[in-house]
């Protein structure tokens, strides 16, 4: 099986205020076509780099799709035509059919073509023309020695609806039958090391499907793309792989098809036609904006409090003044309390709080990174836990959102 690689062209995007999206474009194309994408390379308006990068593409035994994308355009800039010209070892021809398109193109517009737009109809010998209808620059394909090189203009206006329309069925014919499958699990309550020591047992055996691991504060997620002829072996091999690794992850294990934690308690609030409320000190609203993010939450978020100070807490929650003044605002007993508050005040099902220090300095006594997450529901009094999250300020506020809502989530499915 073929993979690909994706040259981006343009000096433009080694800077802060451009970023290379058609690569990503052209990634989710060539996976439905069951092509891997196994390097994507931004190069300068260097012709000489961009010879090498396409060498060395092209020397690349899996490689057998070279795509570039942008330097097409008339300026001294854009030099990808020459540059692969030069890696292919051929030359450049001048196509008078090419040059008078343009020269239409330009007169439609009541303009007339500026000598240096000539420099867009040369063709790297013996390619196939891809017409732009959206620019001036055409796309060009061609094969040497079994390999597929295609230039491809820019501006994504003009890249999308090219490929799509001239690229894809090309792919398609040329290519034999492939696909590629993907698992998405995301998991929290375990660091990225205890989770590889978890599962690796299992992944490591297999070269298909590739496993890879991602982590954020709280949250992991595992991605098991299976690469084959039909997707009956594909969703054999991942099922192979997977059922193993969701035992082993067991009440980690939240969701199996990428969705974030706020929108698996969201669908378990509704299966349950229950309501939430959120009282909140050190995160400052951002477990409600999660939340908030998922369409049609308003079906079970009543509202929540930003209890920053202690007298919020007392005056919105009813967190008794003494309770604090005891066991200060960062403690399990204020937790619980601001969480019992929250359902009080809205009349929710459940309630979830949160109370720390996210630093960078200490205001109670507490360390840095000391988080308490409070829970109250109709089943039994509130309850509060406590964590010691690392790292910064956002990273801190980061997981205790996390803990918030999975706490919710386990308190749902009633796991331990």
């Amino acid at each position: 099986m073929q993979d690909a690689e994706i040259i981006a062209v343009g000096s433009e995007m080694l800077t802060s205020q451009r970023i290379d999206t058609n690569s990503l474009y052209i990634t989710d194309q060539l996976n439905a076509l069951g092509i891997e994408v196994r390097r994507k390379l931004i190069i300068g308006d260097d012709r000489e780099l961009l010879t090498d990068a396409v060498r060395s593409a092209l020397r690349h035994p899996e490689t057998g799709i070279v795509i570039l994308t942008g330097g097409l355009g008339p300026t001294e800039d854009d030099v990808t035509r020459q540059a692969v010209a030069d890696a292919l070892e051929r030359e450049l021809v001048f196509s008078q059919e090419i040059c008078d398109g343009i020269e239409e193109r330009f007169r439609r517009r009541q303009r007339k073509m500026a000598e240096i737009n000539k420099r867009q109809a040369y063709l790297v010998a013996g390619a196939e023309v891809l017409p732009n209808t959206n620019g001036t620059a055409p796309g060009q394909w061609m094969v040497n020695d079994g390999r597929i090189v295609i230039m491809l203009p820019g501006p994504p206006g003009e890249l999308k609806p090219l490929f799509a329309t001239e690229c894809v069925p090309r792919l398609e014919r040329l290519l034999p039958a492939q696909v590629i499958r993907a698992r998405f699990y995301r998991v929290t309550g375990l660091t990225e090391s205890d989770l590889d020591a978890l599962i690796a047992p299992v992944y490591t055996k297999y070269a298909n499907p590739s496993t890879t691991i991602l982590a954020s504060p709280g949250d992991i997620q595992i991605h098991l793309r299976a690469r084959c002829r039909s997707e009956e072996e594909a969703e054999r091999l991942l099922a192979e792989v997977g059922g193993p690794i969701e035992e082993l992850l067991g009440r980690h294990l939240f969701s199996r098809n990428g969705d974030p934690l706020e929108a698996i308690v969201g669908t378990l609030l509704r299966e349950r036609e229950a309501t939430l409320s959120i009282a909140e000190s050190c995160t400052g609203g951002m477990v409600g904006e999660r939340v908030t993010s998922i369409a049609g939450s308003s079906d079970y978020f009543l509202g929540g409090f930003v209890t920053y100070t202690d007298r919020m807490k007392t005056d919105l929650l009813g967190v008794d003044p003494k309770l604090i003044a005891q066991h200060t605002a960062v403690s399990k007993e204020v937790a619980r309390a601001m969480a019992e508050g929250a359902r009080a005040r809205t009349g929710s099902t459940f309630a979830i709080s949160i109370t720390g220090e996210a630093g960078p300095e200490s205001g109670s006594g507490a360390p840095v990174g000391t988080i308490f997450v409070g829970f109250a529901g109709p089943d039994g009094p509130p309850e509060a836990l406590r964590f010691a999250m690392p790292g910064d300020r956002p990273r801190i506020r980061g997981f205790a959102t996390q803990a918030a809502l999975d706490l919710l989530r386990r308190r749902l499915l009633k796991l331990d």
